[in-house]
């Protein structure tokens, strides 16, 4: 006769008291890297790789034709299947984290050891995690069924827009988490705030968004009351040394750590395969490789600012040949590795570093570790990949990615010369030389520079607008949006941002289509590819949940339209 709870079952008896709901609390907590649970792994990456970065532009899949091209490739080239396995992780690991911000909230009344000042933080916390879980759902799937800590019944429709019970629980979390906690990867008030006013930029409520992005601006403090900035040296925003994580820019991100004795469990492994080939950091495997059309779009004119429309104009910036050898941004030496550009301390990255030809000429660089922090910061425990594993975080929402959305409600709902203020200190950040990349110099991982300034790695030029350079604000929104795309490269943005500005316009479909038009002729993958408007702005409802919902004969899931 069993008189033990059975093993991997959740028993009330065990968990119904503080330690055990604290438990649950941080196994929710442990999904935000996309990795462990239901459907984790580098399929629902947290960085949002393939869907944000890959499927808006960014970069290519990268890596040989035949390595991922049955599944990673057609997400990127808007050819899946409604049974693509990236499609169905990412959705199942949403829920997988919904589910268990769910049970904390069901535990809570259990557990009589509780004070009124823990249940109030732990809901907060809860009801906030449930809500960026289902944001992600939203954005990817658009229509998706809501369930709460009160619900019997599993097949739910997905019949209802959800963005009000987003709003309601992350107001909660605003109401109920402290300012202060105790762990910095805890989330606070203030972040809850933050996400609640991009939840209404989703929702083009931008007066709503404003009012929270000028509270947050002005008062909002990270969980150990530091208040939120800018990080003056770029670099650090992007290294795995303890020391550099966490910093005033981090708002929210998904905590990593190596040789913990977790066998590389507790690192960043979502992003295993976005390495360098060969002798490089990671030794594999090759994918995401930066996208020609993002390298151009680093250009700037003569007076340091983007061009908007002709990036893709002329000659290929470290093009095979006949190169570009105008003026850059230097946000592109952080964003990708470029020949003939140092490379933190690997050296100028050789041509063995890019898997196939088709793969352009560019690696990523703000997921990659120095060579100095192999071994202490990339893992050496008992994993496939251990190289690939790293201590870097996944950086969910950064400050100049806050200051950027707030630009964008100020144009919409305020003052277009508060939007020119927000930008420029992302671009004033961007030419302080302290963090550019040089030749000729060692880099510091502990400082994340280069000891030597003397001599810039290319050309470097970025200048702040003018004062009434937003008196137009399609001018405004343009340039907005344009600094989004050169701030946030890389890190699961652009397709998201194209889709909240799309609203039934086609310039989605538009923007990506001409990608792929240019593109296609230095990537053959991408050949075929096709964004259609009214369909690929969302991704289809993973067929197998639609099977499950109809095996009970009700059959209330009802997948997207054109899939």
């Amino acid at each position: 006769m069993l008189n033990r709870p059975i093993l991997a079952q959740l028993s009330p008896g065990i968990v119904a008291n503080k330690t055990g709901v604290e438990s649950i609390l941080i196994g929710t907590y442990s999904l935000l890297d996309g990795v462990g649970g239901q459907g984790g792994g580098i399929d629902a990456a947290g960085s949002n790789w393939l869907f944000g970065s890959v499927a808006g532009g960014d970069a290519y899949k990268g890596s040989e034709p035949s390595d991922g091209g049955n599944d990673a490739l057609p997400v990127g080239n808007f050819t899946e299947s409604t049974g693509n396995i990236y499609i169905q992780s990412k959705y199942q690991l949403c829920f997988d984290g919904v589910n268990r911000a769910n049970d904390v909230l069901r535990t809570i009344p259990l557990a009589k050891d509780m004070s009124a000042d823990d249940i109030k933080r732990v809901t907060g916390e809860a009801k906030f995690l449930r809500a960026f879980y289902y944001m992600e759902l939203k954005k990817m799937y658009n229509m998706i069924p809501y369930v709460d800590e009160t619900t019997t019944d599993g097949n739910q429709a997905n019949d209802k827009d959800i963005w009000p019970n987003i709003e309601a629980d992350l107001q909660a979390g605003i109401d109920n988490m402290p300012a202060l906690q105790g762990q910095v990867g805890r989330a606070n008030k203030w972040i809850a705030e933050a996400y609640l006013a991009k939840a209404y930029m989703f929702e083009h409520k931008f007066p709503q968004a404003k009012a929270k992005f000028d509270d947050l601006i002005a008062n909002g403090v990270k969980p150990t009351g530091v208040k939120f900035a800018l990080n003056d040296n770029m670099q650090k925003n992007f290294s795995p040394n303890a020391s550099q994580k966490n910093g005033v820019e981090s708002v929210f991100a998904a905590q990593a750590s190596v040789n913990d004795n977790s066998l590389g469990n507790n690192g960043n492994t979502g992003d295993e395969l976005n390495f360098p080939y060969n002798s490089g950091p990671g030794a594999c495997c090759g994918w995401f490789n930066p996208s020609q059309s993002l390298g151009n779009s680093f250009k700037t004119d003569v007076n340091g600012l983007p061009l908007f429309t002709t990036y893709n104009t002329g000659k290929l910036v470290s093009g095979k040949t006949d190169p570009y050898t105008g003026t850059v941004d230097p946000r592109i030496d952080i964003t990708m590795g470029r020949p003939g550009i140092p490379y933190l301390d690997w050296g100028n990255p050789p041509a063995s570093w890019i898997r196939d030809p088709t793969d352009g000429v560019f690696n990523p660089r703000k997921n990659v570790y120095s060579s100095s922090e192999k071994g202490t910061n990339s893992s050496t425990e008992n994993y496939w990949a251990a190289n690939e594993v790293t201590s870097n975080n996944v950086n969910l929402m950064r400050w100049s990615d806050v200051l950027l959305m707030a630009a964008e409600a100020e144009v919409e709902a305020g003052s277009t010369d508060q939007a020119l203020i927000y930008v420029n200190m992302v671009r004033t950040r961007a030419a302080n030389p302290v963090w550019w990349v040089y030749k000729g110099g060692a880099y510091d991982a502990t400082k994340s520079e280069y000891s030597d300034k003397t001599t810039p790695a290319d050309k470097y030029l970025v200048k702040t607008y003018p004062a009434g350079a937003f008196a137009d604000k399609a001018y405004a929104r343009t340039a907005i949006h344009f600094e989004r795309k050169i701030e946030l490269g890389m890190e699961g943005h652009r397709f998201f941002d194209l889709q909240r500005w799309d609203q039934g316009t086609g310039s989605m479909a538009d923007e990506i289509n001409a990608f792929f038009a240019y593109d296609v002729n230095i990537n053959s993958q991408l050949t075929g590819a096709k964004f259609t408007k009214g369909k690929n702005e969302y991704y289809p409802i993973p067929q197998q949940q639609i099977s499950l919902s109809a095996s009970t004969g009700a059959g209330k899931l009802k997948q997207n339209p054109g899939y």
